[in-house]
């Protein structure tokens, strides 16, 4: 009997240790079940959690935050619109003397050259000073609309534009630097 008993304890200590064996491997396919194929979404349902309330404090800076964003915005349309005001004056007054010298050009090209040539300085003269009337006529706003219908119409001739714009400035600036040297 002494060895029947001396036999079971060891039985038993090695049934023990099988299902302890057994419950990791269980884990494993259980995780291999689980995870999705390559290429596959899987979203997990999450219950939403409710905000914490805010404070008087919070909302208030959030209020004038957006307050001071705003009146920033403001100050600076107004500062471009004053600023564009002041350049479409100096514009429409250097223009308007461009076309007194052509007009008073056309006198000298009438002794000179003749008066047929005369005539053609009169006439561009005539539709440069309308195109300044144009110009001190309009406000700001309308001349960028004006210009977006334009582009809207003409696509090809703005971008021709803008191409001779960017040469002409580019040319600038490299003759201001080349005199710098």
């Amino acid at each position: 009997m002494a060895a029947d008993q001396g036999k079971k304890p060891a039985a038993r200590k090695t049934t023990a240790k099988k299902p302890a064996a057994k419950k990791p491997a269980a884990k494993r396919t259980a995780a291999k079940k689980s995870t999705p194929a390559k290429g596959v979404n899987v979203k997990k349902a999450t219950k939403a959690k409710p905000s914490a309330p805010l404070k008087a404090g919070a909302t208030r800076a959030a209020a004038s935050k957006s307050n001071a964003t705003s009146d920033l915005k403001d100050r600076a349309i107004d500062k471009a619109r004053s600023t564009a005001n002041d350049g479409k004056t100096k514009a429409g007054e250097a223009i308007g003397t461009f076309s007194e010298m052509i007009e008073n050009s056309a006198k000298t090209i009438d002794e000179n050259v003749g008066e047929k040539y005369g005539d053609y300085a009169r006439s561009a003269a005539d539709a440069v000073s309308s195109f300044a009337e144009k110009v001190n006529s309009k406000d700001v706003d309308e001349m960028v609309d004006d210009a977006r219908s334009f582009v809207r119409k003409r696509p090809a001739v703005a971008i021709g534009a803008a191409a001779v714009v960017g040469l002409l400035v580019s040319r600038l600036i490299k003759s201001g630097m080349d005199d710098r040297s």
